[in-house]
């Protein structure tokens, strides 16, 4: 194979898989069950891995429908080929941990250019907005309970959960520590000789 399945190609297998269908459903499914939370689908991506997923031969086509004036809709099923590919990448991205490169994290590492006071606000604004995420969650995974899917199709969402739940517990306890005294800085100052206070 040129390039490795991405995730999102990985996640059209995973769908075919099941049973065959058309990009339209493919893209419900993934929002109803929540996979667009752990696979990054930007707007027009999906029918590109189709469309690239078909070249490969990983996927095939095998009906194509019309209903009333709609354009026409191809119905595709996962091939032999695109199992092995999907169950040979499934196992590379579960066995090896890859560095993923968070834009928290990174951000943390220049924490000291802010004032403390000011980084101990934002990480309290960043505690409401994931404690927000959070309650959209439990509402997602709850509704998903309720049509019955199988625990198997949620755990990649209980994963997302719970790095959720990890991240909202240390960026209370860093503003905390910030706050209390705990952790303390002095900003280095602005080329002028100026502190960044405000």
């Amino acid at each position: 194979m040129a390039r490795p399945l991405t995730p999102l190609g990985l996640a059209v297998l995973r769908l075919l898989h099941d049973e065959p269908m058309h990009p339209y459903e493919m893209q419900q499914r993934i929002r109803d069950q929540a996979i667009d939370r752990v696979v990054k689908v930007a707007h027009g991506s999906l029918y590109h891995t189709v469309e690239r997923l078909a070249g490969l031969g990983l996927i095939e086509p095998v009906e194509t429908t019309r209903e009333g004036r709609r354009p026409e809709r191809t119905v595709y099923a996962i091939t032999e080929h695109g199992r092995d590919e999907a169950n040979s990448r499934l196992r590379e991205f579960i066995r090896r941990p890859t560095r993923e490169y968070p834009v928290l994290g990174m951000a943390l590492s220049f924490l000291a250019m802010l004032p403390p006071d000011d980084a101990a606000q934002l990480l309290d604004r960043r505690t409401v907005a994931l404690e927000a995420d959070l309650a959209a969650h439990d509402i997602v995974v709850d509704g998903l309970i309720k049509q019955g899917l199988p625990r198997i199709h949620l755990v990649e969402v209980e994963y997302f959960n719970a790095q959720l739940r990890s991240e909202l517990e240390y960026v209370r306890a860093l503003s905390e520590d910030i706050k209390s005294g705990r952790l303390t800085w002095r900003p280095p100052g602005r080329p002028n000789g100026e502190n960044n206070d405000r």
